[in-house]
């Protein structure tokens, strides 16, 4: 599959209003994308059209052990083909760790060709010693290690003393990037309240307190909640749990071609110019 750079074919005509928006491969500024299911050639289609878009895809919950296995092992080929990193869902390393098939897990994520492995318990417990063995084991089999920080129950949801604790631990432990947990409905969990709004105390103590937020994505499935940490960050902050057909929609959204950010961008320049 042919692959283009941040290309825009108005170029000479229109420019990008924030020009701050980095070109793959890049660090920050990462979009992680939720994968409920699509087939071979909806795959394909996502990455002709977004594939410069999107950094990681993110085979959802246990998706993974239900595809078909050549289909499975054809979806991974040509989603890192166009340099773009695959995973299963947390939720199916919980499942191998309650089984106890941890290391065989591992090797499997490795023999279907998945290049980054989700370390979670949103649903299980996993000992701050387990989590930390988790990982080390993850990276000596050579794959990227995302682990999830948050619960998938709102009753049993990580206060913020308990979350930063938990980002720190995972990133001293060597985890390439944390996710904050939002689950895919964006509502009543992590940082967003049950209306998807910031809830800005527990937002604040956290940025306040993490200070470099890198290494973090956090799952932002609304475009509200896209906007606000765009405000916050700037166009190259991390974001997850973005559906595959949104994926233009918060690009737009990063360069300042949605009147959200547009209108931030402009107001900027006119401050700037009175100045």
């Amino acid at each position: 599959m042919a692959r283009f750079g941040l290309l825009n074919p108005w170029e000479g005509t229109i420019t990008l209003p924030d020009s701050a928006r980095l070109s793959k491969p890049r660090v920050k500024g990462i979009t992680m994308v939720m994968d409920k299911g699509l087939g071979l050639s909806e795959t394909a289609e996502l990455l002709s059209v977004t594939g410069e878009y999107i950094d990681y895809i993110k085979l959802a919950f246990g998706t993974s052990a239900l595809y078909p296995g050549e289909l499975l092992h054809e979806k991974i080929s040509l989603i890192r083909s166009v340099g773009i990193h695959v995973y299963p869902g947390g939720t199916f390393l919980e499942i191998a760790s309650a089984q106890n098939k941890i290391p065989e897990y591992l090797a499997k994520c490795h023999e279907l060709g998945f290049s980054a492995v989700e370390i979670s318990d949103g649903t299980i417990s996993l000992s701050p010693a387990e989590r930390a063995d988790i990982i080390m084991k993850s990276k000596r089999t050579g794959l990227q290690v995302l682990t999830e920080v948050g619960k998938k129950s709102a009753v049993e949801s990580l206060g913020v003393e308990e979350t930063i604790s938990q980002v720190k631990r995972d990133l001293q432990a060597g985890a390439d990037h944390v996710i904050l947990e939002a689950r895919e409905s964006g509502k009543g969990i992590g940082i967003f309240n049950d209306n998807g709004d910031i809830r800005n105390d527990f937002f604040m103590n956290l940025i306040h307190n993490i200070k470099d937020t890198s290494h973090i994505i956090w799952e932002a499935p609304l475009k509200k909640q896209q906007y606000e940490l765009i405000r916050v960050f700037g166009a190259n902050v991390n974001l997850g749990n973005i559906p595959p057909g949104e994926v233009l929609a918060l690009e737009a959204l990063r360069v300042g071609l949605r009147s959200d950010t547009l209108r931030d961008i402009l107001g900027k320049e006119i401050i700037m110019a009175l100045v």
